[in-house]
């Protein structure tokens, strides 16, 4: 945690909710000194006081430890305009609608910035039987593979999770345009239009 950033946040969110430093103070038992000190980035409240901080202030713990709060603006967002996430520890994939602060694993991922398609990650698609089929040539070894293969359109998505040491393609019911996706743990996200 940033001290400063973490002092700023308080310092925002206390005046959001239009409370003094003494009526922070008195809600978490803590002098009005030591709330000054926070919001000047000279010190950092205790762990044990995270919780009840960030309900006081009306925010999520993590929102409150990230130093950014979310605010989604458009409650019918497009799918396939998204946020990926994936747990560089476990593996796991979050996809979000709108902007969000996603933590897995005791760490906070950074959304993930997809790149055009390139030669060592180029995701080729065609229409089977009323189905996408979709490959990417790419190894599947257990230190590099393709994590995940998705399709998106502005209304649904399909994610099929890959694994190492098997092949990367999967079908997806054809659900109008949209983009496909692929996740490499090693290179990131790949994105093509469809």
């Amino acid at each position: 945690m940033d001290s400063y950033v973490i002092g700023n946040m308080i310092r925002t969110l206390r005046k959001k909710e239009n409370m003094t430093q003494a009526k922070l103070s008195d809600l978490l038992n803590v002098s009005n000194k030591t709330v000054s000190k926070w919001e000047n980035g000279k010190g950092l409240p205790d762990i044990s006081l995270l919780e009840p901080l960030s309900k006081a202030l009306n925010v999520s713990l993590i929102e409150f430890i990230s130093g950014y709060t979310v605010v989604n603006r458009n409650t019918s967002a497009n799918i396939r305009r998204g946020q990926w996430y994936v747990c560089p520890v476990c593996g796991n994939v979050v996809h979000s609608v709108g902007s969000a602060v996603v933590s897995c694993c005791g760490t906070t991922l950074p959304p993930l910035e997809p790149a055009e398609c390139d030669q060592d990650h180029n995701i080729h698609c065609e229409k089977i039987d009323g189905e996408y089929f979709v490959s990417v040539s790419h190894p599947m070894e257990k230190s590099h593979y393709i994590c995940f293969i998705a399709y998106a359109t502005d209304s649904c998505i399909q994610v099929e999770k890959l694994y190492p040491e098997q092949d990367a393609f999967c079908r997806f019911r054809i659900a109008g345009h949209g983009k496909l996706f692929c996740y490499c743990n090693h290179h990131g996200l790949y994105e093509r239009r469809i």
